[in-house]
């Protein structure tokens, strides 16, 4: 890259002819979309991954016939971005291959072994924290019963995977570097704090201020409203645990819960796109390169025909900031410097 150059990403919807063309073309880009539509795409320089649900110009989105797309422009013929397939004995490798000024974006399919090792051991992985690495977790429509995450390697054709991370490593210039953010609008209440004793998708043995308990039995004696997360600080860092079931002596999350973490139920957020609006003032950037949002978000906010701000891509089913986050915004900043 010389001196000057300036890699950008921009996002856009598209149908599957638009996107063929550019595929055609030799285009760099990351896909979001439908698998019906994933699956009439070319060979070419694009990973993607199944999902029908966007943020787009015109506001919350769902569709099977059209696609997200964002496009890796400005990128130089010496040190291209690089398309890596991982499984999930490899993608502890994730942060080591990435470029050494540059980012990563890594998409993977819900509920997959990938997904699982990811979400327990990504921050003990090898240069973790080291290097930008965001994403998001492929899933489907949830009218469509019996439905799987896929992604696609695009380099090996339109063939769906259930069971592998997909990633594109993006070098950057000297003059650029990429910065990682997340929008959580969820904060602690001062209630009960509970630790559990294993690190985990699901749990019921826990403690809720010191004693000893099951967390079934709270949710339900409390009548808690599992909508809204669980949520910790990690190093100053708000991060949401959402509840995805709750049976009999058994709680399933979309995220781990760590062993020894202390957390606590979030406080409800009024108006989920005022409140968005007003993060995003005081987090605001003209150099947005990539951004995705949480499907617990869309559907518990009702955001379907609701804009938010310049936001735009998928809906997901999990963010990935380094590691995995639920009922956040993540986003990538590429600033000069």
């Amino acid at each position: 890259m010389t001196e000057n150059s300036k890699v950008t990403v921009t996002g856009q919807m598209l149908d599957v002819d638009s996107l063929c063309t550019k595929i055609r073309n030799g285009e760099y880009l990351s896909i979001a979309g439908d698998q019906s539509v994933l699956s009439q795409l070319p060979s070419g320089n694009w990973i993607a991954g199944t999902i029908p649900y966007f943020m787009s110009e015109q506001g919350g989105k769902v569709s099977k016939e059209e696609l997200f797309v964002h496009t890796i422009e400005g990128v130089s013929s010496a040190n291209p971005p690089r398309l890596t397939l991982y499984d999930k004995d490899s993608i502890n490798r994730i942060a080591k291959d990435a470029p050494p000024n540059g980012f990563t974006l890594v998409i993977m399919p819900a509920n997959s072994k990938v997904h699982m090792a990811y979400a327990e051991h990504a921050p003990d992985f090898p240069n973790m924290f080291f290097t930008p690495i965001a994403g998001w977790v492929s899933g489907f429509h949830l009218d469509d019963a019996g439905a799987s995450a896929k992604v696609v390697f695009g380099p090996g054709g339109a063939m769906l995977l259930d069971q592998q991370a997909v990633a594109i490593h993006v070098p950057l210039p000297d003059n650029q570097s990429a910065n990682i953010s997340i929008i959580n609008l969820f904060e602690e209440v001062d209630g009960p704090v509970i630790q559990f004793s294993e690190t985990g998708f699901s749990a019921d043995q826990c403690t809720i201020d010191g004693q000893p308990a099951s967390f079934s039995e709270f949710l339900t004696a409390n009548n808690i409203d599992t909508r809204l997360p669980l949520v910790a600080d990690y190093s100053g860092i708000n991060v949401n645990v959402s509840v995805k079931a709750t049976g009999n002596n058994n709680v399933s999350f979309y995220a781990p819960v760590f062993e020894g973490v202390k957390y606590q139920f979030a406080k409800p957020v009024g108006e989920y796109v005022a409140e968005f609006d007003k993060q995003m003032q005081t987090n605001r950037s003209n150099s947005i390169a990539f951004s995705c949002n949480c499907i617990l978000n869309f559907l518990y906010s009702e955001l379907e025909g609701k804009q938010t701000s310049t936001m735009l891509g998928p809906v997901t089913f999990g963010e990935i900031a380094y590691q995995l986050l639920n009922q956040t915004l993540v986003y990538i900043d590429l600033v000069e410097n």
